[in-house]
């Protein structure tokens, strides 16, 4: 299985196509076979996406699962637990004590 992932252009959000639109969900994803770089060209110049490319991905129960683990990563978020990020908002962000 191929699918074709980038990232929207005006959020910067990865998305995944989905053989008609794209959705910012990896289950979403639909097989695009040999036709990825093509579809991936035609929406680049339509300015919907930015450096969409083909990655390789296992179909499973649950929706597309990436080869990759940077795909892997994209599609399911960060690698550390959310409450150790920080927050854009924070306003101690870039404050730190040592």
């Amino acid at each position: 299985m191929r699918i074709l992932t980038g990232n929207d252009l005006k959020s910067g959000d990865v998305v995944w196509w989905t053989g008609s639109d794209w959705s910012r969900h990896v289950e979403d994803a639909a097989d695009v076979s040999e036709r990825g770089e093509a579809i991936a060209r035609e929406e680049e110049a339509a300015r919907r996406v930015n450096v969409p490319y083909v990655i390789d991905a296992a179909a499973t129960p649950e929706g597309p699962r990436p080869a990759h683990i940077k795909d892997r990563i994209r599609a399911l978020g960060p690698t550390v637990r959310a409450d150790l990020t920080l927050r854009p908002a924070d306003p101690a962000a870039g404050s730190w004590v040592i």
